[in-house]
């Protein structure tokens, strides 16, 4: 399990460090628990990395390649600042120290975002997983697309 976090951990690393002279965002997110946040800009779309503790009872890593306006169809705004939408695909790898199981997953993302005109963004998300998870002597479907799945968002730009 830890072999596999760490893991999930280069790949990212790795992934956020090809592309250091895009627009960058970092901040928490809170849902069925709390999670640090962190976005990459990829050209016209980005990469989330999340780390966190999901019920406070076990860890997980989520990253996701998000499609910023898909489609192209944006929100339209005449005032200061500016809201986005974008749908992402990924994964998810995460345990628990208190029942001793581990998952891994494929993660969807849905999200609504407002970028003011200083440097925060605001955001609500949807992160549905679905995956298989494990233990000693179980082997099974997991997933999570009610507890775990809803999320804000605030993070600082630079």
């Amino acid at each position: 399990m830890k072999k596999t976090l760490l893991m999930v951990a280069i790949l990212a690393m790795a992934s956020v460090a090809t592309a250091m002279a895009q627009p960058r965002a970092i901040g928490g997110r809170i849902g069925y628990g709390l999670e640090v946040s962190y976005q990459h800009g990829l050209g016209d779309n980005m990469l989330t990395i999340e780390a966190g503790v999901p019920g406070f009872y076990s860890g997980q890593a989520v990253v996701t390649y998000d499609w910023i306006n898909p489609f192209n169809t944006s929100i339209p705004w005449d005032e200061k600042g500016s809201w986005n939408w974008s749908l992402g695909v990924g994964g998810a790898v995460g345990g628990s120290w208190v029942g001793k199981y581990g998952y891994i997953g494929a993660v969807g993302r849905v999200n609504v975002e407002y970028s003011f005109w200083f440097p925060l963004q605001l955001a609500v998300d949807f992160r549905p997983m679905l995956g298989v998870g494990f233990g000693k002597d179980y082997v099974g479907f997991a997933w999570d697309a009610y507890a775990g799945g809803i999320g804000i968002s605030a993070r600082y730009l630079f």
